[in-house]
C-alpha cells in the first residue's frame, strides 16, 4: 500500500483534478473505471467532489460550465513555499494564470503556465496533502509533459523545481528525459512529441489489468486505444465521455 502521510517534496506531483460540466456522470463514469467512491452529496449538488479510494483522496472533480472540458487531468506539483516557487516560475520565463492564494485551510495554491504553454498548478498542503494513495491500482502513478517543443521545458523545469535531467536507454527512439528532484528521486519526464500536437502535462493511473480496465471504460461510455506493451507496464490511452484523454497502465507480472 502506497499511503502519503505528509507533504510531498518539493517537485513531485502530489494532485490531479478534473474540470467536468456533468459531476454525476463523471462520478458515475470514474467510479466505473477505478472503483473510486465520492464524497456523500458534492457530485450530486455540483460541488468541487474528492474522488476517494479506500476512503482517501486520490483526485479531484471540478465543475466547469464548459462542456468540452480541457481536454486532460490537471496537475499540481508540491511546493513548501508557493509564493517563492511562483517567483521563480516567474523569473525562467513561465507565468501565472492565477497568482497564489489560500484555499481556506486546506493549502496555498497558484495556476501556472510553462514556456511552452502546458498548465500546471502549485499546492502548498496543509489540511489537504494531496493525494493521500499513490503507485498501486485506482492512484495516480505518474505524470510526463509532452510537447512539440522540448527544449525550452527542459530548461524552465530545472530552473523552478531544480530538477536534474536524465536519458532513458530503455526508449532510444524517443525524444525523452527523466525529471529527478535534487534528492535523485524520479518524477516525471519530458517527451518531445510531433509539431501540431499541444504541450500537456499527461496522466497515467496504474491498474491491475490494462485489458479489464479498456473494457470497463468502454462499457461506462468513454473511448479506448488498443493495449500495448511497453518496457514498464502494459498501457492503453483511454478518453471519458466529455473527451478528457489519459493513459492507464499496469506493470509487468513478477514470475
Amino acid at each position: 500500500m502506497s499511503y502519503v502521510t505528509s507533504n510531498q517534496p518539493t517537485g513531485t506531483p502530489t494532485w490531479i483534478e478534473l474540470g467536468v460540466h456533468d459531476m454525476r456522470r463523471a462520478a458515475e463514469f470514474y467510479g466505473a473505471l477505478f472503483g473510486w467512491e465520492f464524497e456523500a452529496g458534492a457530485a450530486e449538488a455540483g460541488r468541487y467532489t474528492l474522488c476517494l479510494l479506500r476512503g482517501r483522496p486520490v483526485a479531484g472533480l471540478r465543475p466547469t460550465a464548459e462542456e468540452s472540458g480541457s481536454g486532460h487531468w490537471r496537475v499540481y506539483i508540491a511546493t513548501d513555499d508557493c509564493d517563492d516557487t511562483a517567483k521563480r516560475v516567474i523569473a525562467a520565463g513561465g507565468t501565472l494564470a492565477e497568482s497564489p492564494q489560500d484555499v481556506g485551510d486546506r493549502g496555498r495554491g497558484a495556476l501556472v503556465v510553462d514556456p511552452v504553454g502546458a498548465e500546471f498548478g502549485l499546492w502548498q498542503g496543509r489540511e489537504r496533502l494531496g493525494c493521500e494513495i499513490v503507485n498501486e491500482p485506482g492512484s495516480l502513478v505518474r505524470n510526463d509533459l509532452t510537447t512539440p517543443d522540448p527544449g525550452p521545458a527542459r530548461a524552465f523545469y530545472p530552473a523552478v523545481f531544480d530538477f536534474t535531467l536524465d536519458g532513458n536507454d530503455d526508449l532510444p527512439d524517443a525524444d525523452f528525459t527523466f525529471l529527478r528532484r535534487p534528492d535523485g528521486h524520479e518524477v516525471g519526464g519530458i517527451l518531445g512529441v510531433a509539431q501540431g500536437e499541444p504541450s500537456v502535462w499527461a496522466t497515467v493511473f496504474e491498474v491491475a489489468d490494462t485489458d479489464a480496465a479498456v473494457a470497463r471504460a468502454i462499457a461506462a461510455g468513454g473511448t479506448a486505444g488498443a493495449p500495448s506493451d511497453m518496457p514498464y507496464a502494459r498501457m492503453a490511452n483511454i478518453t471519458d465521455p466529455f473527451g478528457n484523454s489519459f493513459e492507464v497502465g499496469a506493470r509487468p507480472q513478477e514470475r
